[in-house]
């Protein structure tokens, strides 16, 4: 099997070291590397996922490296052609994805600097919460081209819309496709007209009202799950996407997925980082792919723009 590449993965949480295995598992690229602030802790993982190489039968290496707020240790991600920024507290039950802001932007602004100095090139994929938000930031500390940096949420959220769908009509999740758009928080734009089972519209299948029902529940799949865990917050699934997003960019596939975009006039929308379809390969972002909606998705798809573009802007000055 050919290898070419490196990725890296910022932050080695459950999150962080759950996308790192996974990437390491599709045995696409020579390395991944996997960092923290924490001393050791990567390290430890990394030598951990490495042992599991003959077992799962994959070659990539995994390096752990330990880095610091001054810089050092960053040198680990050099020639990366993508890091994925997992770095930033999660969320606790009862609290929101903005609150949050104020310290993961001090944590994102602060590692997308860093990126920038040691691995120049890279495509940067940001996950950590708000989602949105940081997705700006990192663009604007990082100074990359809008292309080059987008956030991991659509494919998330489309996941869980997928699964609710699934589970509710009792048939396999292959059979089932959904799309979000907008906002990966309280503006999220889960989009019905584009949702179909074995082909047929979803609307033929399911009343208006328990639709909605789905979409309400999609709109806090994250939060009902910090609920539930009490202590820290889902990370197979988003793993699962922010993996699947770095592959499409190794692989140079063109792979139409929803994500977190830079915007240029796709919908009447424009300078925003917004859930969009798009199509990704090895320059990052390389088009925004527009699909039909109803005019009350459009309008709540507008929406979502601005309300996070008002909350994009503040982070200018974090």
């Amino acid at each position: 099997m050919s290898r070419q590449g490196k990725v890296s993965v910022i932050g080695s949480g459950f999150y962080g070291s759950t996308t790192a295995q996974r990437i390491a598992e599709y045995d696409i690229v020579e390395e991944v590397v996997l960092t923290d602030i924490l001393e050791g802790k990567p390290e430890g993982l990394a030598l951990d996922m490495n042992q599991s190489r003959p077992i799962e039968g994959f070659e990539t290496r995994v390096t752990g490296a330990t880095t610091h707020a001054d810089g050092t240790g960053y040198e680990a991600i050099a020639g990366s052609q993508v890091v994925v920024i997992t770095a930033g507290l999660p969320r606790k039950p009862g609290m929101s994805r903005m609150d949050l802001l104020e310290v993961n932007a001090g944590i994102v602004g602060g590692i997308a600097e860093h990126i920038a100095v040691h691995a120049p090139e890279a495509v940067i994929i940001v996950v950590s919460n708000p989602l949105d938000e940081m997705t700006a930031l990192a663009q604007l500390r990082s100074k990359f081209p809008h292309q080059r940096v987008m956030g991991q949420a659509g494919m998330l959220d489309t996941a869980r819309f997928t699964h609710f769908v699934a589970e509710t009509l009792k048939v396999p999740v292959s059979s089932v496709r959904t799309l979000t758009l907008g906002s990966h928080g309280d503006t999220m734009v889960p989009v019905p007209s584009r949702c179909t089972v074995d082909g047929e519209p979803l609307a033929r299948l399911l009343p208006a009202e328990k639709i909605e029902e789905l979409v309400v529940r999609t709109r806090n799949g994250g939060a009902e799950i910090v609920g539930l865990l009490k202590t820290g917050s889902a990370y197979y699934a988003p793993s699962a996407a922010a993996a699947r997003m770095a592959r499409a960019v190794i692989e140079d596939s063109g792979a139409v997925m929803p994500v977190c975009a830079w915007v240029t006039g796709e919908y009447g929308i424009s300078d925003v980082y917004l859930g969009v379809e798009a199509k990704l390969g090895r320059a990052g972002v390389e088009s925004v792919i527009e699909t039909e909606l109803t005019d009350a998705e459009t309008a709540a798809l507008h929406e979502a723009a601005e309300a996070v573009r008002s909350k994009q802007a503040d982070v200018a000055h974090m």
